[in-house]
Parts: structure tokens; C-alpha cells; sequence
């Protein structure tokens, strides 16, 4: 039998979990069914990550570490903030579509117990909201927008964004409209609800 090197390992226990965790929720997942589908032992798992929370934590900090370094690109290579925010709102809708598993375990996971997510690991979280804020802010800089509360905005425009995704995943779009045809309306709508108005 060919072991597998040891990232590979740890690589092979953060995708399996994360399918099961889509698959079977938090609360019936256990660190044995883990081991199970990756072919390790028990003891194996526990290796790399010291409980199920953490391994949980590791796949929601994934996850925004992808967001992140999309939205950081995309605040480096777009200067106009108004096209910055357009392109931010899109990143973030197709980050949704193209990692859903990923989006379910950052945005709708709903565990009955767990332990709560690190402070570090949350201040990088919230840097990819942070981004939006700065966009908004030099929006308002320029006379484009008014924004009294950048972060507070961030937060609406993200809500916004996050129903959307929602009604998609669980397909409560008319079919009649298309995705992209709906994701570029709502990024649309966004940026006519905060404009300045002359």
C-alpha cells in the first residue's frame, strides 16, 4: 500500500470533511466517519487537527483566505472605486458559484455546539468586507456615494449579495430569469441604491 506524503494527508481530510459536512450537517459528522472515508485511523485525524471544531475552523478560514485573495487582486488592479465595487460585489457572487461547498460551511452552517471561531481567524474574515468598506469610503470620498458608515454599508451590500446566492442555491429564481442575468441585475441595483443623487 503507497502512503501518501503528509500533506497530501491533511489535504485529503479537509476535502473529505468538507463534502461530509455539506452531506451530513455538524451534528451527525464525527472525527470516525472522517477517518472512515479517508482510509486513516482515528488517531491519524487527531495528527493534524485536535477536534472536529478545528478542523471546521480550518475549512471556514480556507474559504476566506480564497475570498480574500480575489477581493485584494481586485483592489490592486481596479482604481476607479465605483468599477472597484462593481467588481467586488462580482467576485464575491462568483466565489459563491464556484465554491459552494465552501460558501455553505462560511455563510450557513448552523451548528448546535461549537466552539467559537478564533479572533484572529474572525479579523481575517472580516477583512474581505473591509475591502468592500474601503471602496465604499473612497466613494464617498469623491462625491460618487453617500456613506455615513462605510462598514455598515458593507454589511447591507453583503446581505444583498448573500440573499440572492440563496434563493439561487435553492433554485426559488423564476426560471424564466437567468443566473448571470440575475447576479448582474442585483450587482446592478446595488450600485443604483447607493449612488449620489444629483
Amino acid at each position: 500500500m503507497a502512503f501518501l506524503p503528509q500533506v497530501d494527508i491533511c489535504r485529503n481530510i479537509l476535502d473529505v470533511t468538507r463534502r461530509l459536512l455539506i452531506e451530513q450537517g455538524t451534528t451527525r459528522l464525527s472525527i470516525r466517519m472522517i477517518a472512515r472515508e479517508v482510509g486513516c485511523s482515528v488517531g491519524t485525524i487527531y495528527v493534524y487537527f485536535e477536534n472536529k471544531d478545528v478542523l471546521i475552523h480550518a475549512l471556514i478560514e480556507e474559504g476566506f483566505d480564497k475570498l480574500v485573495e480575489m477581493q485584494e487582486q481586485t483592489e490592486k488592479a481596479v482604481s476607479d472605486p465605483l468599477q472597484r465595487l462593481s467588481a467586488l460585489c462580482r467576485n464575491y457572487i462568483r466565489f459563491a458559484m464556484q465554491n459552494p461547498e465552501y460558501y455553505e460551511i462560511m455563510f450557513m452552517l448552523k451548528p448546535e455546539r461549537m466552539a467559537r471561531y478564533p479572533a484572529e481567524k474572525y479579523r481575517k474574515a472580516r477583512h474581505s468586507l473591509e475591502i468592500i468598506a474601503a471602496a465604499l469610503e473612497q466613494c464617498g470620498r469623491r462625491g460618487l456615494m453617500s456613506v455615513a458608515e462605510p462598514y455598515l454599508e458593507a454589511h447591507l451590500i453583503w446581505a444583498f449579495m448573500h440573499g440572492v446566492i440563496s434563493l439561487i442555491g435553492v433554485k426559488r429564481i423564476d426560471r424564466r430569469f437567468e443566473q448571470d442575468e440575475i447576479t448582474e441585475a442585483a450587482i446592478q441595483r446595488i450600485i443604483e441604491m447607493n449612488l449620489k443623487r444629483k
